[in-house]
């Protein structure tokens, strides 16, 4: 019997087992591989990124979406009902709802556009920073739609260039390639990010991620009511966002530590160009290794910034990541000044919101140091949270006054 759609006219369905579209109902977006009725739909049958739609063993179509045969997300819904193919016109839709928050929420071009499953497009990421558009596909869903979402963002946005920054290593999970090019346009001129009146250079094609984390923008924003006079560690700095950002807010003197040269190349010049080289340093080094020797240095300062790449990738990770915080946060503790503040945080899904505070309260504890946490942080509104999706709640931390027990 074929399913009550009309998108099942044209799109092959997947079927789902019994009882295995309730998780989609209450909101999900995603089916795995164990809950496909795969003797009516062979997964194998389609091709990495094919769209189907979606069906309940009641042969009720539950909305359109893609296929991966190669990976544990076996596919993706993308639009509910059958309303919607999965074309320009959809992404259209989707980016001038997304426009329309970012829009209201920043006064200035420079956010997360689109935040994925959050803003209703699994997959994709998309970062302006003004007239430039940072795309990252982490789906073969996506990666096959590539031309339907540069369409939609030259209709919607006229940008002078966007890059493809394919390289993230979930892209692995589906068999994806790894690249950074761009999809149209040129980078004649550089491209550049506004924060808090500061100016920032960025490498959009070899650099992190998507060039800039926009995911703490807030928080930075936060932190400059602390930093007034005082002498600051910026651990894992990559461009020196938050470290400059203190510095514009008034700090005496800020250390930049980053294992990566080119970053701190940038940031260098970030602080010339904003005139605050005076007050900036940066070091190359392992986190753990400069704080070991700024511990035997005998250096003191009265706020440290943590906010290190996930150290739990994967649920296996959890033990040895939860270690690696408790050790990265005794290390800057031993650093603070007495009565200095702390900066928290952890990218890893993985990682619960508790374990994180748990990290912090144990190293406190065998330092015999007192924690009173001050602000509770998470990402910034321009990367909703789904509130039935929990892997959209990613950013967690902490602004912490340390005093001794």
């Amino acid at each position: 019997m074929p399913p009550n759609s009309d998108a099942a006219l044209t799109l092959p369905p997947l079927y789902l087992k019994r009882g295995e579209d309730a998780r989609l109902r209450a909101g999900h977006l995603w089916v795995f591989s164990n809950e496909v009725d795969t003797k009516r739909s062979p997964v194998t049958a389609f091709a990495p990124g094919d769209a189907c739609v979606i069906v309940d063993a009641g042969d009720r179509a539950l909305g359109v979406g893609y296929v991966n045969p190669a990976s544990l997300i076996a596919a993706r819904l993308v639009a509910r009902g059958s309303a919607h193919a999965l074309d320009r016109s959809l992404f259209v839709h989707r980016l001038n709802v997304a426009l329309a928050l970012r829009e209201r929420l920043y006064a200035e071009p420079f956010y997360r556009l689109l935040y994925g499953e959050s803003d209703g497009v699994p997959g994709l990421t998309l970062d302006r920073f003004d007239d430039v558009i940072v795309a990252q596909a982490t789906t073969a869903g996506i990666e096959r739609l590539k031309p339907e979402v540069e369409a939609a963002v030259q209709k919607v946005l006229k940008p002078r260039a966007m890059i493809w920054k394919n390289d993230a290593g979930i892209r692995v999970l589906e068999n994806l390639p790894m690249y950074a090019d761009i999809a149209f346009g040129d980078l004649t001129a550089p491209v550049t990010v506004r924060e808090g009146e500061l100016r920032f250079e960025l490498d959009v094609l070899g650099g992190q991620k998507t060039g800039w984390f926009y995911d703490q923008h807030a928080n930075r924003d936060r932190l400059v009511h602390y930093v007034a006079g005082r002498r600051v560690l910026d651990v894992f700095s990559y461009l020196g966002a938050w470290g400059l950002r203190a510095a514009a807010g008034g700090a005496r003197e800020v250390l930049c530590v980053d294992a990566s040269q080119a970053a701190l190349h940038r940031l260098d010049a970030a602080a010339a160009a904003n005139g605050l080289a005076a007050r900036v340093r940066s070091v190359h080094g392992d986190a753990f290794d400069v704080l070991k020797e700024l511990r035997a240095a005998r250096e003191r300062f009265d706020v440290v910034v943590v906010d290190p790449p996930a150290f739990v990738k994967r649920k296996k990770d959890i033990a040895q990541g939860r270690l690696a915080y408790r050790r990265i946060n005794m290390a800057a503790m031993q650093l603070l000044a007495p009565d200095g503040i702390l900066v928290s945080c952890s990218c890893s899904h993985h990682l619960a919101r508790g374990e994180l505070l748990g990290a912090i309260q144990a190293g406190a504890r065998e330092l015999e140091r007192q924690v009173q946490v001050l602000e509770v942080l998470q990402q910034g509104p321009d990367h909703p949270i789904h509130p039935a999706i929990p892997e959209t709640d990613y950013l967690k931390g902490y602004l912490c006054r340390v005093l001794p027990a």
